[in-house]
C-alpha cells in the first residue's frame, strides 16, 4: 500500500500576528518576508518576530518559509549571506529565492525553494532546478492542469507548489519590467508600482480609440477552491494562498476556507493527508467572497477563459447582493437574497462604468438608509457588499482554536501512580508520582476524566478515542484510559498538578522531536535548458553570472535593472486583449475591424505598443512613447 502523500496548505503572513493566525486557522506552512530582500518590500519582518513565529508554528509541525526572492546587487550578497545564517539559527525551515547568486554563497544547510519569479513553466526548467538542489518549485500561475500534470509526470519526485487564491500578476512573474522602465521601481527587487492596475485607453494604428479609460491589464483574483482535487491528482503538493500585504482578517478567512475544503477532501481521499498537526475549531463560517477580491477566476487552469480581467475597477467588489429597485427620499430599496447590516459597505458600477460606493447607516428590511449623501443609482444596478461589518466583527475577535489530539493513561504502581500522555504524532511522555493510596467512598472515574480533560489554553485536546493517537491500549471511548486496581481517591488539585507537569513535558518533547529538513547546496554543472540568457534571466550580480557559466552558458546578458534594453518587451502576458475583444484568430476565428498595431495609452499620454505572439499564445507589451 502506497504511503499517503502529504499536502501542504501554504498561507501568507504580512507580520507576526498574521503568521500566528494563519497557523491557528489551519495552515500547514506559512511564508513571511525576511528583514530585507523580499519581493514585497512593504512586508518585512524582524528576526525576533520570525523566530517567535517559528517557535509557535513548530509546535503544530507547521513549517515557516522566508522569502528572500529579489535579485541582488553585488554589494548586497554579503549582507544576504549573514541574514540567511541568522534565519537558519532562528529555526526557519526553507527560503524562497529568485537570485541564483544565492546558491554560490556560504550557506547553512537550509532548503531553498525556487520562487515563481524564476519563471517556472516547463519540465526542463523544473528538472534543472531540482538537479541544482532546489527542494520545492513554485510554478507559474498561468499553467493549465495538463501542463502541471506533464511537469509532475516528468519530475515525479519534485514537490510542486502552485498558487490557488489571491491577486494575479498580468505578466509572467519575474518577466515584468514595466515598473522599472516607467517609474524606476523594479518588481524583481520588491518595488512593483502596480502599473497593471492603472486605467488605459486602447488605440489602433490610426489613432482610433477602441476602448477608453478601462483597467485593461487588471486581472480578477484567483480562486481554485472548487478544483483542489484536480490539482492534487495532477501532482501538486503545496497549495499557496497569495497575500503578504493582506490584513489579518483576510488571512483568517481564506486560510480557514481552504482548510475546511481540504479536510473534507482528505476524509474522502485517504491517499492524501495534511502536512501538519492539530484540528481547527472555527467560531465563524469561512466565506471567500467576503474577503478582498476583484471577482474570481480559474485563470488558465482549465484552458483560456473569456473573462479573466476586471476592466471596470482594480478594487474589491466583494459579494454580489442583489439589485437596486428604486430610490425614495432618504432610502433606497433593494431586491436580493442576502441581507445587509448596519455599517456595511456597498459598491456599484455607475453608468460610466466607474466604481462608486457608500456606507449603510441603517437597514430596515429591504430598505437601505445610506450614511451621508444619497448616491445616484440607476434602477436594476447590481449591488455588491465589499465590507460586511458583522463578519469583520467576528474576525476581529478570537475566531479559531487549533488543538493537537492526545490520549491519557492513568495507572496505579507499587509506589503510587503513573500518568502517560500520547499525542497524534507519536510523542509519548510518562511520569511516576509517589502518592498514598486510599479507597474512595464514591466512584472516582468521572472526576478523574474531568480533571484530565481540563486542558484550558494549552494546544491540546483529548481525542474522542485513544485509537486517534499512538497509544491505543485502552478501549475507553473518551480517549482517557484508567488502569486502576481499586477506586482510589485522588484530590482534583493533585491530578491537576500532575496533568500540568506531564503537559509541560509533552510541549518540550514536541519541540525537541520536530523534524527540520536539512539541505546542503552543492555545486553542480548540468546544462541549463537554453543556449543563452537574455535580460529575462535577471542576472544582477557576478555570483549569478558564475552560476550560469558553471552550467554551460557563455552568452549571459545583464538584468534589465542593471542594463536597460532598448525596445525591450516589458511584459509577457497570457492575458490577451485581442481575445478579450473577440478577435483571436486561433481560439475564436475572429477578425478585428481595427488596424494593428494596437497601443495602450495611459492617462499621462504614455503609449505602449502591443504585439500578439499566437504561436506561444502571448500578448507582449513594449515600452516607450512610440509615435504613429
Amino acid at each position: 500500500m502506497m504511503k499517503p502523500r502529504k499536502i501542504e496548505l501554504l498561507a501568507p503572513a504580512k507580520n507576526l500576528e498574521c503568521g500566528i493566525e494563519a497557523v491557528n486557522h489551519g495552515a500547514d506552512a506559512v511564508y513571511i518576508g525576511a528583514p530585507k530582500f523580499g519581493a514585497r518590500a512593504a512586508a518585512v519582518n524582524s528576526l525576533e518576530d520570525i523566530a517567535a513565529l517559528v517557535v509557535y508554528a513548530h509546535l503544530y509541525n507547521v513549517r515557516i518559509y522566508v522569502t528572500v526572492n529579489t535579485i541582488l546587487k553585488d554589494d548586497e550578497l554579503a549582507e544576504t549571506e549573514k541574514m540567511i545564517w541568522a534565519l537558519y539559527r532562528a529555526g526557519v525551515d526553507a527560503l524562497i529565492v529568485q537570485d541564483m547568486g544565492i546558491t554560490r554563497l556560504n550557506l547553512p544547510p537550509i532548503p531553498l525553494h525556487a520562487s515563481t519569479q524564476m519563471d517556472n513553466r516547463t519540465p526542463e526548467k523544473v528538472r534543472f532546478l531540482a538537479d541544482a538542489g532546489f527542494r520545492q518549485v513554485v510554478l507559474a500561475r498561468e499553467l493549465s492542469l495538463q501542463e502541471i500534470r506533464h511537469i509532475h509526470t516528468s519530475c515525479p519526485e519534485v514537490p510542486l507548489e502552485v498558487f490557488v487564491h489571491g491577486a494575479l500578476c498580468v505578466s509572467y512573474s519575474g518577466q515584468c519590467y514595466v515598473s522599472q522602465a516607467c517609474f524606476g521601481r523594479s518588481a524583481n527587487r520588491g518595488e512593483c508600482a502596480q502599473f497593471c492596475r492603472l486605467p488605459f485607453s486602447l488605440q489602433d494604428a490610426d489613432g482610433k480609440t477602441i476602448v477608453r479609460d478601462k483597467h485593461l491589464l487588471s486581472l480578477k483574483d484567483l480562486n481554485q477552491s472548487d478544483v483542489l482535487e484536480d490539482l492534487l491528482d495532477a501532482g501538486v503538493t503545496s497549495l499557496k494562498i497569495e497575500g503578504r500585504l493582506k490584513d489579518v482578517s483576510y488571512v483568517k478567512n481564506v486560510t480557514a476556507a481552504y482548510r475546511q475544503k481540504l479536510d473534507l477532501l482528505f476524509a474522502r481521499r485517504r491517499e492524501y493527508v495534511r502536512a501538519s498537526s492539530g484540528v481547527c475549531h472555527f467560531d465563524f463560517k469561512p466565506q471567500l467572497d467576503k474577503s478582498f477580491s476583484r471577482g474570481f477566476t480559474h485563470y488558465f487552469l482549465q484552458g483560456r477563459e473569456q473573462a479573466v480581467a476586471s476592466f471596470d475597477t482594480p478594487k474589491s467588489l466583494g459579494e454580489e447582493m442583489g439589485t437596486m429597485k428604486e430610490q425614495r427620499g432618504n432610502y433606497l430599496t433593494v431586491a436580493g437574497v442576502k441581507a445587509f447590516h448596519n455599517g456595511d459597505g456597498v459598491c456599484f458600477l455607475d453608468e460610466q462604468g466607474r466604481l462608486q460606493g457608500f456606507r449603510i447607516n441603517r437597514v430596515d428590511g429591504n430598505k437601505l438608509y445610506p450614511a451621508g449623501e444619497m448616491p445616484r443609482i440607476k434602477p436594476r444596478t447590481r449591488l455588491y457588499r465589499n465590507y460586511d461589518q458583522e463578519f469583520e466583527r467576528l474576525l476581529a475577535r478570537k475566531s479559531s482554536e487549533r488543538k493537537i489530539r492526545i490520549g491519557w493513561t492513568l495507572a496505579d504502581t507499587a509506589f503510587g501512580f503513573s500518568l502517560t500522555v500520547s499525542d497524534e504524532d507519536g510523542n509519548r511522555v510518562a511520569r511516576s508520582f509517589p502518592y498514598p493510596k486510599e479507597v474512595a467512598r464514591t466512584p472516582q472515574a468521572d472526576n478523574l476524566r474531568a480533571q484530565l480533560s481540563k486542558l484550558g489554553n494549552t494546544p491540546f485536546e483529548v481525542a474522542e478515542k485513544l485509537s486517534a493517537v499512538s497509544d491505543g491500549a485502552s478501549k475507553d471511548a473518551s480517549g482517557i484510559g484508567l488502569h486502576l486496581s481499586q477506586n482510589w481517591f485522588l484530590p482534583a488539585s493533585v491530578v491537576a498538578d500532575w496533568r500540568r507537569q506531564v503537559i509541560d513535558r509533552l510541549m518540550a518533547a514536541r519541540r525537541i522531536t520536530y523534524r527540520r529538513e536539512s539541505a546542503l547546496m552543492k555545486p553542480t554543472g548540468h546544462p541549463f535548458p537554453a543556449a543563452e540568457l537574455t535580460y529575462l534571466g535577471n542576472v544582477m550580480n557576478n555570483a549569478a553570472y558564475r552560476f550560469y557559466q558553471a552550467h554551460g552558458l557563455q552568452s549571459i546578458a545583464s538584468a534589465y535593472e542593471k542594463q536597460p534594453v532598448p525596445q525591450a518587451v516589458l511584459m509577457f502576458c497570457k492575458h490577451c486583449l485581442r481575445f478579450s475583444m473577440g478577435w483571436c484568430p486561433v481560439h475564436q476565428k475572429g477578425r478585428s475591424p481595427y488596424r494593428e498595431p494596437y497601443y495602450l495609452v495611459g492617462l499621462d499620454g504614455k503609449r505602449f505598443r502591443l504585439a500578439f505572439d499566437c504561436k506561444n499564445c502571448q500578448m507582449k507589451v513594449f515600452g516607450g512613447n512610440e509615435e504613429f
